[in-house]
C-alpha cells in the first residue's frame, strides 16, 4: 500500500502511540504506490454514510490539514505493524474522523505488502476503485484480504503474459496477529530455475516483438515444409513404381503418422502455456529433461543439416540448369559448393534480418509454390500433340487403369518406395518450431498443423491419381514411334489407341532405356504444367522455403536447449537479440553446420539419419501424450480434446517401424545418440522440475505398488532391515547415517528421524520447509534415506510418534536405530531415564533395537564448519554464515559433545541451498533454533580443532570410507530372530565391507565346545551365509576381575538410592521424583547379569580389539524391574573401550529361514 499522509487525528482526540503501530488516514492517497517496511497493512472500508460536517473527502485535494499537523514526506516508512487507511464510501460520504486502533486488529482485515507486490521487481499492485479514487480490498462487500479467483495468481515469476501477484499466505489469514507472518515463497511447483526466470524476463521485456497468427507463423511454414521437392521431381516416379493404388496407400500412411503425430503436438500445446522451443519444448516439459534434452540437441542438429540437405537440392537443379545452356562455372561439384554457399549466406541474411522479413519471404515463396501446383493441374487438362511422344497424353480411363497397379523395377520395393517419400511428410513441426513467436501457440498450433497436414495430403492424393491418369509408364519422346493402323490391333499399351508405340525402348530381357515416362523422368510435371518454367520456380521455391524454415528452426530450439542448461558449456548460445529475442549466435552456428555439410555436396548417407531425427521426435511427442494420459494427472487437461492416448502410442511405434523402414542403421544409430544423450543427463541430473509425465507416473507407481504391497502378508524370505534413525538433523550424526545406510542402501527403508523439542509454540511451516532442505541435502549426499521430523513435548514422546505413524502401508519401519548416549553420566539424570524409555517403547511396538557406540562419540554438530572439513560441501567463497543459539535443549538421542554458542551454519543441511532457495533462505533463519546472520569475510584457512574434535570428525567418516581386509565380529548369544546375523551379512555384501570376514561368537560349556560349533556351522550354512570361523565362548560364565566389578561399582554409586540409609516415605518419595536411581534390592537381584556384562567386556577386549566393527546382541532389562541407571550402566560397561560396536536386538520374530 502506498504510504499515508501522516495527519493526525481530529481535535480533541489522542494520538495513538507509536508502539501501537497504527496511524489514521484521513488525507489523500498518492498517485503511486509506495514501500511500506511493515508486513501487514490494515485498510479500513466505511460502509455507512458520513456526516456533512465530518472532514473533506479523500479526493478532495485541497482539504486542508488539521492544525498542528505535520508534513509527510513522500514515502515515509511506516511505523509497526499495522497502518489504517480510510476508504471513502461509494456515496460519497466522508470516513471517520478518528476510528479506535483496536477496532482493525482482526484477521479479516490484515493485508499483506508481499501478497500485493509483484515478484518480478517488487512492483506493488492495487485494486483501485474508480469511483471513488480510493484503494480497495473488498470480497463480497466484506472487508477482507482473502482474494478472489484471478489468473495473476497463477503465472510463473517474469511470466510474459503478465505479472505475477502473490495470494494472501495461509498464515496471514489464519494465524494469530501477534504471530511473527512467515516469508512465503511460491507454491509446490511454481518456483522456476534460474534458466526458466532468466527466459521468462527475457520474453517480458522486449516491446513492440513480431508474434505471428495461426495462418503466417504455423500454416504456411508447415505447408512450405512438407510441400518439398517431392511434390515435383519424385512423386510421379513414385506413381510409375507403385501404381495409383500403392502410391495413394504409401501416402495415406504417411499422413496417418503425421496426423496422430500432428494429433498429439495438439494436445501437448494445448495443456497449458508454451514458450519457445518446439519439439525440444513440448517433450521436455512433458517427459522430462532426459528425453528432451536427448530430442533437443539431435533435433536442432538435424534441423541444420536439413538446410544444407534443401540448398544442395536448390543447386543441383540450378546446375543442371546451367548445363543445360552450357554455363557450367568449373565442374559440376564445385558449381554445387559455389551456388549452395551464395544461397545459404542469402538465407542468412533474411533470417538475421528479423522474423519479419523471414515471414514475409515466406509467403511469397508459397505464392509462387501453390502457383506452380496450380500451373500443374491446369496443364493436364490441356493435352497438347508435342507432348504426346514424352507420354502425355492427357486424362484417359486405359492409361489411369494400366497404371492402377505396381511396376517395380530394379531392387526397388514397396517400403524402399515408401522411404523415399517419407521425408516429404517431416514438416509438420515447422510452426510448432517457433512456438515462441506466436501469439497464441495453444490455438495456432493445432489448428495450422492439422489444416496444413489436410491440405497437403490431399494434394499429394491429387497428383498421384492426376499423374497416373494422363502419364504412360515409358516413352521415347520420338515423335516417329507411331504404329500403322494395320498393326494397331497386336499393340495392348495404354498408348497404342493414341498411335503411338513406345516397345522400341523395351528390350526383350525386361530392362529399360527409356527417357520420358512416370519411370524414367524426374521432370515429367514441367511437361505436363501449361508453362514449364513455373514448375522450375515452384522447385526453387520448395527448396528455400524448407531451407529457410530450418534454418529458423535449428537455432530457435537450439536457443531454448541452452537456456534450460541441459548441457554445461553451451550458455553462450542462449543469448537473444533485439525486440524477437533473436538467437543471432544460434544462426552463426547453425550456418556454419549448414555449410560444412554444404560443402561435402554428398548428402545420400546423412539423409536417412536425419529423417530419423525427425521421426525419432515424432514418437516421443506420441510417447509423450500416451505417457501423460497412464499417469493420470491431474495437471493433464489439455483444451484439445480429439486425441487418445492408445492411439498416441500406436502413431509412437508406427514412427519406430518407419524409422526402421527407411533405413535400419540410420534407425540403430538415432537410438544409439538418443540414449547415450539420455544417460548423459540423466547422470548430470540437471536442476530442474518442469512436472513432467514421469514424476507423475513415477508417483502413481508408486502409489499402486505400496497398495498391492499391503495386500500380500509378510514373509521370512523378504524381510528387510527397515530402520527409523533418530540422527537429528542428517549431518549432525554422519556415522549413525553411513553405517546404517551401508546396509540398507537397496535393500530396505531408511527414515532420518528428528524430533525437535523447545519452549516456543511449533513453527510447522518452518518444519516443513526444512524437510525439504533436508531431503535435497540426503539426495546431494547420495543418501537414499528419508528425512522426517516431528515436534513434541520432549524426545521420548516425539519417538512414541515416530514409532507409530512413520511410513506408509509395508514402507514402514520395523528397527530403531539410536546412538549411544556418551554424556549420560554428565548431564539430567532424567534424560537416560527418557533414553531408556525411548528403547523399552520400542519393544512395545514390537520394533527391534539398534545401539550403536564409537568410543570418540558420533555428534558432530557442534564443529564448526565441520562440512568444510569433511568436503562433503562446496562453501561459497568469502562467505560465513554464522549461527548463534539460543540455548535449547538438543532434542536428538546422542549428546555427547555439549552444544557450542556460536557454530556454522554450514553444520546444517539446511542451510544447504540450492539457486533457488538462495532467496528465500537469506531473508529468514533455517533452523527453528538459532539465529542467521550472513556476513562477508576474506576467505580464511581452515580452523585449528583440538585433539578431541578432531578425532571426533575423523570417526564421524569410518563408515564412509572403504574397509580393508578385517572381520566383523558377530556375538551372537541369544537367539532374537536372526536379526544380529543379518545385519552384518548385509553389511558384508557391499562393496565397503566385502572385504572383511563374519566371525561369530556364541556362549556354550566347556566341555560342549566342539559340539556347540558345529551345530552353529550347520545352521550358518543352512542360512546359506559364509564365515571365516566360529569361536565358542566355555569361559563366558567366570567371575569377572574384582577391579573391573570395583570399577563399576564406583560407577554406580552416584545413582544408588541407598533406601536402607533412610525413611521407608523418604525412599519411595526420592524414588518416585527420581525413578532412574537403583535399588538396593534391585542391585542384589540382578548381580549375576551384572557380572555378565563386566565379563563381556572382558572378552571383547580379548577377542574383538582388532575388529572392524562388532555387532553383538543387546542385553535386555525388564520393564519397571530394572531402573535406567542400572540399565545405562550395564551398556556402559558392556561396550566401553572397544572398536565401533552395533548393539542389535531385535523382535523375536524370525528374520531368517532356510527353507526355500
Amino acid at each position: 500500500m502506498s504510504a499515508p499522509s501522516s495527519l493526525p487525528p481530529a481535535q480533541g482526540e489522542n494520538p495513538a502511540p507509536e508502539n501501537e503501530g497504527l496511524a489514521v488516514d484521513t488525507g489523500l492517497k498518492p498517485a503511486g504506490p509506495t514501500p511500506s517496511s511493515s508486513r501487514f497493512q490494515v485498510d479500513l472500508v466505511a460502509e455507512a454514510a458520513g456526516a456533512a460536517d465530518k472532514t473533506l473527502a479523500s479526493g478532495d485535494k485541497d482539504a486542508p490539514a488539521p492544525e498542528g499537523s505535520e508534513p509527510a514526506a513522500g514515502g515515509e516508512e511506516a511505523k509497526g505493524r499495522f497502518r489504517v487507511v480510510n476508504f471513502v464510501d461509494p456515496s460519497g460520504a466522508s470516513p471517520p474522523e478518528a476510528v479506535p486502533a483496536e477496532g482493525f486488529q482482526n484477521g479479516d482485515t490484515v493485508m499483506s505488502e508481499g501478497s500485493l507486490h509483484s515478484s518480478t521487481g517488487g512492483q506493488h499492485h492495487y485494486h483501485y476503485d474508480t469511483h471513488t479514487n480510493t484503494y480497495y480490498l473488498r470480497t463480497f462487500g466484506h472487508n477482507t484480504i482473502d482474494a478472489v479467483p484471478n489468473i495473476d495468481f497463477y503465472r510463473q515469476t517474469a511470466a510474459p503474459l503478465g505479472d505475477k501477484l502473490i495470494r494472501p499466505t495461509l498464515s496471514e489469514l489464519h494465524d494469530e496477529l501477534d504471530k511473527e507472518p512467515f516469508e512465503d515463497g511460491f507454491a509446490n511447483g511454481d518456483e522456476l530455475t534460474p534458466a526458466e526466470e532468466a527466459a521468462a524476463k527475457e520474453a517480458s521485456e522486449p516491446k513492440g516483438a513480431v508474434k505471428f497468427g495461426w495462418i503466417k507463423g504455423v500454416l504456411v511454414r508447415c505447408m512450405l515444409n512438407i510441400w518439398g521437392v517431392m511434390l515435383f521431381i519424385r512423386m510421379s516416379w513414385i506413381v510409375g513404381q507403385a501404381g495409383i493404388v500403392l502410391s495413394c496407400v504409401i501416402v495415406l500412411m504417411a499422413t496417418v503418422v503425421t496426423t496422430i503425430t500432428g494429433l498429439s503436438t495438439s494436445a501437448i500445446a494445448t495443456n497449458g502455456f508454451v514458450r519457445g522451443g518446439g519439439a525440444y519444448y513440448l517433450i521436455s516439459r512433458s517427459l522430462g529433461p532426459e528425453f528432451g534434452g536427448s530430442i533437443g540437441l539431435i533435433f536442432a542438429f538435424a534441423n541444420a543439416v536439413a538446410v544444407a540437405m534443401y540448398v544442395v537440392g536448390f543447386a543441383e537443379t540450378v546446375v543442371e540448369l546451367l548445363a543445360s545452356v552450357d554455363c557450367i562455372m568449373t565442374d559440376e561439384i564445385n558449381d554445387i559448393r559455389i551456388v549452395g554457399t551464395i544461397t545459404v549466406i542469402l538465407l542468412l541474411g533474411i533470417s538475421v534480418a528479423g522474423m519479419e522479413w523471414e515471414a514475409k519471404a515466406q509467403i511469397f515463396l508459397l505464392v509462387v509454390l501453390i502457383t506452380a501446383i496450380f500451373n500443374y493441374f491446369i496443364g493436364s487438362f490441356i493435352p497438347l500433340q508435342s507432348k504426346e511422344s514424352q507420354g502425355f497424353f492427357g486424362y484417359d480411363s486405359g492409361i489411369m487403369m494400366e497404371n492402377m497397379g505396381p511396376d517395380f523395377r530394379g531392387t526397388e520395393s514397396f517400403f524402399s518406395v515408401f522411404a523415399i517419400f517419407f521425408p516429404a511428410a517431416t514438416g509438420i513441426l515447422a510452426g510448432a518450431n517457433i512456438s515462441g513467436d506466436l501469439s497464441d501457440p495453444q490455438l495456432a498450433i493445432p489448428r495450422g498443423t492439422l489444416l496444413a497436414i489436410l491440405i497437403t495430403g490431399i494434394v499429394y492424393l491429387g497428383v498421384a491419381i492426376s499423374t497416373g491418369s494422363c502419364i504412360v509408364r515409358d516413352a521415347t519422346g520420338n515423335d516417329n514411334d507411331t504404329r500403322s493402323t494395320q498393326i494397331m490391333a497386336n499393340c495392348t499399351d495404354a498408348a497404342c489407341k493414341f498411335g503411338y508405340d513406345f516397345s522400341s525402348c523395351k528390350s526383350d530381357d525386361g530392362l529399360y532405356n527409356c527417357r520420358y515416362g512416370l519411370q524414367n523422368d524426374f521432370q515429367v510435371m514441367s511437361i505436363v504444367s501449361g508453362f514449364g518454367p513455373i514448375i522450375t520456380a515452384g522447385i526453387f521455391s520448395a527448396t528455400l522455403s524448407s531451407a529457410l524454415a530450418s534454418l529458423v528452426s535449428a537455432p530457435k530450439v537450439f536457443q531454448a536447449l541452452c537456456k534450460d542448461n541441459i548441457y554445461p558449456g553451451l550458455e553462450m548460445f542462449a543469448k537473444g537479440y533485439g525486440k524477437n529475442n533473436e538467437p543471432l549466435r544460434g544462426y552463426i552456428l547453425t550456418f556454419c553446420i549448414a555449410l560444412a555439410f554444404i560443402l561435402i555436396a554428398q548428402l545420400n548417407i546423412i539423409a536417412p539419419i536425419i529423417s530419423n531425427f525427425f521421426l525419432a521426435s515424432y514418437a516421443l511427442i506420441n510417447f509423450s501424450v500416451f505417457h501423460a494420459s497412464l499417469a493420470n494427472s491431474p495437471g493433464w487437461r489439455p483444451s484439445f480434446k480429439y486425441y487418445n492416448m492408445w492411439v498416441s502410442l500406436a502413431g509412437a511405434v508406427l514412427c519406430c517401424v518407419v524409422m526402421f523402414v527407411i533405413n535400419w542403421w540410420a534407425a540403430l544409430m538415432t537410438n544409439v545418440i538418443v540414449m547415450g544423450l539420455y544417460i548423459y543427463v540423466s547422470y548430470k541430473k540437471p536442476d530442474v522440475n518442469w512436472g513432467s509425465s514421469t514424476q507423475a507416473l513415477t508417483y502413481h507407481q508408486a502409489l499402486t505398488h505400496s497398495l498391492h504391497l499391503s495386500s500380500v502378508e509378510d514373509h521370512i524370505k523378504n524381510f528387510r532391515p527397515q530402520c527409523l534413525v533418530m540422527t537429528g538433523y542428517p549431518n549432525s550424526r554422519p556415522a549413525l547415517l553411513h553405517l546404517v545406510h551401508a546396509f540398507t542402501k537397496n535393500v530396505g527403508l531408511m527414515i532420518c528421524g528428528h524430533v525437535r523439542t523447545g519452549s516456543r509454540r511449533p513453527n510447522f511451516k518452518e518444519l516443513s520447509n526444512d524437510q525439504t532442505r533436508y531431503q535435497r541435502w540426503l539426495m546431494k549426499n547420495e543418501t537414499k534415506a528419508f528425512y522426517t521430523p516431528v515436534f513434541a513435548e520432549d524426545i521420548r514422546e516425539g519417538t512414541q510418534y515416530l514409532l507409530q505413524a512413520a511410513g506408509l502401508g509395508r514402507l514402514r519401519p520395523n528397527t530403531l536405530v539410536i546412538g549411544f548416549k556418551n554424556d549420560w553420566k554428565d548431564g539430567d539424570m532424567m534424560n537416560v531415564e527418557t533414553y531408556i524409555q525411548m528403547i523399552h517403547d520400542a519393544f512395545d511396538y514390537q520394533y527391534g533395537a539398534v545401539v550403536l557406540r564409537l568410543k570418540e562419540g558420533l555428534d558432530v554438530s557442534h564443529i564448526s564448519e565441520q562440512d568444510d572439513l569433511l568436503s562433503s560441501q562446496e562453501k561459497t567463497s568469502g562467505m560465513k554464515d554464522v549461527v548463534v543459539s539460543i540455548d535449547m535443549k538438543d532434542s536428538d538421542g546422542d549428546s555427547s559433545k555439549p552444544s557450542s554458542k556460536a557454530t556454522s551454519v554450514q553444520n546444517s543441511p539446511a542451510i544447504q541451498k540450492g539457486d533457488d532457495d538462495e532467496r528465500k533462505a537469506a531473508r529468514k533463519p533455517l533452523l527453528r533454533k538459532v539465529m542467521c546472520f550472513r556476513t562477508v569475510e576474506p576467505e580464511k584457512s581452515p580452523q585449528t580443532l583440538n585433539v578431541a574434535d578432531q578425532r571426533l570428525l575423523d570417526a564421524s567418516q569410518l563408515f564412509k570410507r572403504k574397509q580393508g581386509k578385517g572381520t566383523v565380529d558377530v556375538w551372537w548369544l541369544f537367539d532374537d530372530g536372526g536379526l544380529t546375523l543379518l545385519i552384518p551379512y548385509l553389511l558384508t555384501n557391499k562393496k565397503k565391507w566385502n572385504d572383511c570376514k563374519i566371525r561369530v561368537f556364541i556362549g556354550g560349556k566347556i566341555n560342549r565346545i566342539d559340539h556347540d560349533r558345529r551345530a552353529m556351522a550347520t545352521l550358518l550354512s543352512k542360512f546359506r551365509i559364509d564365515f571365516s570361523d566360529i569361536n565358542v565362548l566355555g569361559d563366558i560364565n567366570t567371575k569377572p576381575k574384582k577391579e573391573n566389578v570395583t570399577a563399576f561399582e564406583e560407577m554406580i554409586e552416584p545413582y544408588r538410592l541407598k533406601e536402607d540409609d533412610m525413611e521407608q516415605d523418604t525412599a519411595e518419595a526420592l524414588k518416585a521424583s527420581e525413578p532412574w536411581r537403583i535399588t538396593d534390592n534391585e542391585l542384589e537381584l540382578y548381580r549375576a547379569k551384572t557380572n555378565r556384562q563386566i565379563r563381556l567386556n572382558e572378552l571383547l577386549k580379548e577377542h574383538s580389539s582388532t575388529a572392524n566393527l562388532i555387532v553383538m546382541s543387546m542385553p535386555l532389562a525388564r520393564k519397571g524391574a530394572v531402573s535406567s541407571a542400572l540399565y545405562m550402566s550395564w551398556l556402559e560397561t558392556l561396550s566401553k573401550d572397544l572398536p565401533p560396536l552395533l548393539l542389535v536386538r531385535g523382535n523375536h520374530q524370525s528374520v531368517l529361514t532356510f527353507y526355500s
